[in-house]
């Protein structure tokens, strides 16, 4: 069996209290990817757009809408969607690829990464999102290569995480058909794999008639998403993630979101022979709305030898270009037909200092511990600040934060030199 036509092992996470902080939502993803993909965080600002205009995706072009929100996303550099991001309304989305009894579609459509950044655009609630996203996937449909290669296509169908600080909805795919579940409190994990069973909250009209007609379903039986329309020799293991966030005693803070995705030995932080978690995220979303959500990114590869970079919505977000690939324009490999014909240098500034640190790290033991010392001390502070932003009573000065992220970035480039 080709190791690719694994779905990568990604793994999502969001907790509500009572399990996490008080009156905080906490959400996470570590993005599973081919090891030498790049990953760039970008932000978009809000913008309106002409009636008529199209917005051009990664394989197909789509109508846009009126206004898109502003999103800050993170993404393999070669793609126009996202692996996982935020929106100005406190939206998160992440996916998951996954393999189903019906093999996804090769045919150029919508990737489920489009899908993601999609919804962060036009969804500003986690339910509006997913109306956004499983409308999309009724007209357009989902497929397309997930990765940049020439030689084969691997197509996944796809599974989402999508929450705000009020709900969570667990939404799976299955070509347009597709299932969901609503979350107000405790903990979820999702990995690559589908997980839905029966407590169904939202589903495709067709769903079940759908799976009748493929004899996938009796139609007496009581109806189990995930038994219907998981691969017929996939077995339903229980993800690891699962394991690791349920067994947390302490309530979970950003701090404990970032421990589990750093997590080697659960297997949560994948680093084998064919993929790596190539970027993460961790997101606090307070339930009191006059604190502001704090995203924090690596940008880089390996959460366990990366530090967390704290990002907030303001009106005036200074760019960040060091995080960001070099652009190809319509020379790009992954836009010229026959795609992906040669292999585009997609290392961003960020990307070339950390890999600096990643070979100390691995090579060097005493120079390596210091490093990951100091590497983590510079997180802290950024947590620490962040922690007294959502503390304080004071309203937040957005001028103080529109270089955050900015900021952040400079000063990881300076220390890696």
């Amino acid at each position: 069996m080709n190791l690719m036509a694994v779905a990568p092992p990604s793994y999502c996470f969001v907790a509500f209290p009572p399990r996490a902080k008080d009156g905080q939502v906490v959400f996470g993803k570590n993005s599973a990817r081919p090891r030498d993909e790049v990953q760039e965080v970008v932000y978009f600002s809000a913008a309106d757009h002409d009636p008529e205009s199209k917005v051009e995706c990664t394989y197909i072009s789509i109508d846009q809408v009126p206004r898109t929100h502003a999103i800050v996303i993170s993404r393999p550099a070669w793609l126009w969607g996202a692996e996982m991001g935020a929106n100005e309304h406190g939206v998160c989305i992440a996916n998951e690829a996954i393999n189903a009894r019906e093999p996804a579609s090769e045919t150029e459509a919508l990737l489920g990464m489009d899908l993601v950044r999609l919804g962060l655009e036009r969804g500003t609630t986690a339910k509006e999102a997913l109306d956004v996203i499983v409308a999309l996937l009724e007209e357009h449909g989902q497929g397309g290569n997930y990765y940049e290669d020439a030689n084969s296509c691997h197509s996944f169908q796809s599974a989402f995480l999508i929450v705000d600080c009020e709900e969570a909805w667990v939404l799976e795919t299955v070509g347009k058909y597709w299932a969901a579940e609503k979350m107000t409190e405790g903990v979820k994990c999702i990995c690559n794999q589908l997980s839905l069973t029966t407590k169904i909250d939202a589903e495709h009209p067709e769903l079940r008639s759908y799976a009748q007609s493929q004899g996938w379903w009796t139609g007496e039986d009581e109806f189990n998403f995930s038994e219907v329309f998981s691969p017929a020799d996939g077995h339903l293991a229980c993800c690891s993630g699962k394991d690791s966030l349920e067994k947390q005693e302490e309530i979970i803070t950003v701090q404990t979101m970032i421990d589990i995705l750093r997590d080697k030995a659960s297997g949560i932080c994948v680093d084998s022979e064919s993929f790596l978690t190539t970027a993460s995220i961790v997101s606090v979303l307070p339930q009191n709305r006059s604190s502001p959500c704090i995203h924090y990114f690596t940008g880089t590869p390996d959460p366990s030898r990366s530090i967390f970079k704290p990002f907030i919505f303001v009106e005036d977000v200074k760019l960040v270009p060091k995080a960001q690939s070099p652009c190809f324009g319509d020379d790009d490999p992954a836009k010229k037909e026959p795609r992906f014909q040669e292999k585009a240098d997609r290392r961003h500034e960020l990307y070339k200092a950390h890999e600096w640190a990643r070979a100390v790290l691995e090579s060097d033991e005493e120079q390596g511990q210091k490093l990951r010392k100091t590497m983590l001390e510079l997180e802290k502070q950024g947590l620490e600040a962040m922690e007294e932003i959502l503390t304080s009573s004071e309203p937040l000065d957005p001028t103080e934060v529109g270089d955050l992220f900015y900021d952040c970035v400079d000063t990881e480039i300076k220390f890696f030199k």
